[in-house]
């Protein structure tokens, strides 16, 4: 073997040895495990794979009694979920809203098929006419949220970045936005959206004459003894000893804020115990706004809908359940009247636990079975798309191209491939090895585009302007990818 070759699997050995070290690593639900002791290996039988888990809190609720339990860790290398540690349930919280409704309609305040503006008389337009009982429906035909360019931009950069979705998204805010907001849907036909409960719950408090938080706990949260749960609208209201938040990947994420959105569960934290005394005042049929969980519309599928709850019947069963998910976690809350048993799962990464819900709740089949639609296998095909593509590039451009720029243009890029394949992969589906693998493909095409450097003219072919204003284009994207990276 020649020696240029042997140095080039050298670098590349090297290359791959050295990113083992940063090898991703997807979190994994961890033996520990607090609470009911017979509940925790309840769970731990009903979890399919491990893997893009790290924390759960469980609550099971059956004639009466409540076993609640915390399996793994809030944080990596932090201490035990505890059946006390506050989760983001996210939209968990819109069932609050419709029960909130739901009591006000029983006290005489308002009435069902009040418009929002006799609540909320900024708001003008579609949303304006749109009923109190479609907001708490999803039947308004509002979109899910503001579709302006700004807005699209924002929501972007926050899923690319893992930062907060609603950040300034005031009260004022969300009812300017509406009043300049058509529908996008056809109204009567539940569209599932969050702007249409956020409205609903900011008219209510306006009618009430207190904020939301405020409401919500006097009317439901503080009657049913939910001490634990809290609605912040800022970093100050945030309840210590939370779990912190992960993609199911394991990249850290911002928590969500944004007062104008609480009503649909953006700053909503709860504990496994407190949403069990929900759980068990709605099989009881004595928590505030109960009739809200009443099924009254027809969605897809055979799903019905009340105020916020959802109704969905797998065989002989119906289970009525709501679920919530925000950057970093997930949550379900459900329940079998007839049989009088429910539960709620809490999890501290973006892998979803509806499914783990409905097997210990008794459903079987492929209801209970996990999804592996489009959204994860998007981070799949991230992951090894970027794992490996910078590297491909690199090593093409290192055999052709024509100058060092372009061969130092790739360069800068395979290493930023590498990076966001990292940060925006989900290695809770994709081996981890991989990472190293592409690393090493990298320092080969690396080690190559050295011994060509010194015969390469610095520019050639196009006129000398063009080919500096392309390298200044990349690298302004290349600027981009490294906030994308270390955001």
């Amino acid at each position: 073997m020649r020696t240029p070759t042997v140095l080039t699997v050298v670098a590349g050995l090297v290359a791959g040895a050295a990113a083992t070290g940063l090898m991703p690593r997807a979190p994994e639900l961890g033996p520990r495990q607090t609470g009911d002791a017979d509940l925790a290996a309840t769970v731990r039988a009903a979890v399919d794979e491990p893997r893009g888990w790290r924390g759960l809190a469980v609550a099971s609720i059956e004639s009466g009694r409540v076993r609640v339990a915390g399996l793994g860790d809030r944080a990596p290398g932090g201490p035990a979920v505890e059946p006390g540690t506050p989760f983001e349930i996210g939209s968990v919280g819109k069932p609050l809203t419709g029960m909130l409704l739901a009591h006000r309609v029983a006290a005489g305040a308002v009435r069902p098929d009040d418009p929002l503006r006799s609540v909320l008389p900024e708001v003008t337009g579609p949303a304006g006419a749109a009923t109190l009982a479609e907001l708490a429906s999803h039947r308004s035909g509002l979109p899910r949220l503001p579709t302006g360019p700004a807005a699209l931009a924002r929501n972007w950069w926050a899923s690319v970045t893992a930062g907060n979705a609603y950040a300034g998204d005031d009260v004022d805010k969300v009812v300017a936005d509406a009043a300049g907001t058509e529908r996008d849907g056809e109204r009567g036909t539940v569209s599932y959206s969050n702007l249409g409960p956020s409205l609903l719950g900011q008219g209510l408090a306006a009618q009430a004459g207190v904020g939301y938080p405020e409401l919500v706990r006097r009317d439901v949260l503080g009657p049913l003894g939910m001490t634990a749960t809290v609605v912040a609208t800022d970093r100050a209201g945030l309840p210590a000893g939370r779990a912190e938040g992960a993609t199911a990947g394991g990249r850290p994420v911002e928590e969500w804020l944004g007062a104008g959105y609480a009503p649909a569960g953006v700053g909503v934290w709860s504990t496994a115990g407190d949403l069990a005394r929900l759980i068990a005042g709605m099989l009881a049929g004595t928590a505030p706004g109960v009739d809200a969980a009443t099924p009254r519309f027809a969605d897809e599928g055979g799903r019905r809908i009340g105020y916020g709850w959802f109704t969905s019947r797998y065989g002989d069963r119906e289970i009525v359940w709501h679920n919530g998910g925000t950057g970093g976690f997930r949550a379900y809350v459900g329940y079998d009247r007839t049989a009088d048993r429910g539960i709620v799962v809490l999890g501290n990464t973006a892998r979803d636990v509806d499914a783990l819900g409905l097997r210990l709740l008794g459903v079987r089949g492929d209801a209970a079975s996990e999804s592996r639609g489009l959204p994860r296998w998007i981070g799949a095909i991230l992951a090894l798309a970027f794992t490996f593509l910078g590297g491909l590039s690199l090593w093409s451009t290192a055999r052709r191209g024509p100058d060092r720029l372009t061969v130092l243009s790739a360069a800068v890029w395979a290493v930023l491939y590498l990076a966001l394949g990292h940060r925006l992969g989900d290695w809770s589906i994709v081996p981890g090895w991989l990472w190293p693998l592409g690393a090493a493909l990298t320092g080969v095409a690396a080690a190559l585009a050295v011994r060509r450097w010194r015969g390469l003219p610095a520019v050639a072919g196009a006129p000398p302007w063009r080919r500096w204003t392309g390298a200044a284009l990349s690298a302004a994207f290349a600027a981009l990818a490294v906030v994308v990276v270390v955001a």
